[in-house]
């Protein structure tokens, strides 16, 4: 792994860190920091990020293969943790907790750390096609979760008022509360702008970009701050699963997905298989925070597979190189 790769993995330690410091501090006021940096995150930051990225995307160079490489064997990582949780008689912890934890186990840190990643180990070949991966990855992910964890929140509401579900309010719900939601709306939003084809006044992209910028220090802070908020008592064990599936199980469904069905290599497979590989990302965090579920285990999850991709990233080097 190169310098570039361990000088960004230490940078995202030493934030952490400080968010956690600060914390701890009791700088931060009383309460529940962590839900108020949670919101501005959610509320404001992202949707910012989503809408601009949505808006100027450019499908006529996105590459299918490595699209279809990554996401059908991602999203049946996803939907099969979700399923396994769902299907649990004794999930506890709320109607959302399938969502969380199948976020947690498929979204990676694709911008801090898959970025320079990309960049040092595949030149400007590879990042290009990282980047194809990175330009879809939160509008596709977090648009599948949103409307699963809406549908069991619509679910779980019909059955504690009227004792039983009816399909067709429980829908309707579901569609309006992931219709109008922070996430699903600003990208609606931003595909539309898209399809007029009309550009970004200048003014209104320099706005996009500063709130967008912000995404990453702040996300990076709330986890070091959710870490003093809520501690790690009884989270490392479900950390440390859902580390594995991030680093093991979702990177060899892509490789074999990828290589064995689609067969593709060199570049564009190194690509996807290290873009599973990477450890989980602060959307998970956001995620978890917005429905105020396993914040503990989330923030957790997020420090381990973080420290444990700097033994796990070599090895799938090793087994790309070994393919060829």
């Amino acid at each position: 792994m190169s310098a570039e790769v361990f000088v960004k993995l230490f940078a995202i330690f030493a934030v952490v860190a400080i968010g956690w410091g600060a914390a701890r501090s009791g700088r931060l006021g009383g309460g529940d920091p962590a839900r108020v940096l949670s919101g501005a995150a959610f509320y404001v930051f992202v949707p910012a990020l989503l809408f601009r990225t949505a808006a100027r995307l450019e499908f006529d160079r996105l590459e299918t293969g490595v699209l279809l490489g990554f996401f059908v064997p991602t999203l049946t990582v996803l939907g099969l943790v979700y399923l396994f949780m769902r299907l649990r008689p004794a999930a506890g912890d709320g109607a959302a907790l399938p969502s969380v934890r199948a976020i947690t186990a498929s979204f990676g840190n694709a911008v801090q750390v898959g970025i320079p990643l990309a960049a040092a180990l595949y030149g400007e070949a590879g990042l290009a096609l990282h980047i194809t991966l990175v330009s879809m990855h939160a509008l596709i992910l977090l648009t599948v979760l949103t409307a699963l964890v809406e549908l069991d929140l619509a679910h779980a509401q019909r059955r504690a008022e009227a004792g039983g579900s009816r399909l067709g309010r429980t829908l309707a719900t579901t569609v309006r509360n992931t219709v109008i939601h922070p996430v699903i709306l600003p990208v609606l939003a931003g595909l539309a702008w898209n399809a007029s084809g009309v550009a970004i006044p200048g003014l209104a992209d320099e706005i996009l970009v500063t709130l967008g910028q912000a995404v990453v220090p702040l996300c990076l802070v709330l986890i070091g701050v959710s870490l003093a908020h809520y501690g790690v008592r009884g989270a490392i064990r479900g950390a440390v699963v859902l580390s594995l599936l991030k680093l093991v199980v979702q990177p060899l469904a892509v490789l074999a997905f990828a290589h064995g069905v689609l067969g593709l290599a060199g570049v564009p497979l190194a690509i996807v298989v290290m873009m599973a590989a990477l450890p989980v990302g602060s959307n998970a965090l956001i995620f978890a925070q917005r429905y105020q579920t396993l914040q503990s285990e989330v923030s957790t999850a997020i420090v381990v597979s973080t420290l444990a991709f700097v033994a796990t990233a070599p090895l799938w080097i090793a087994v790309l190189q070994a393919i060829g």
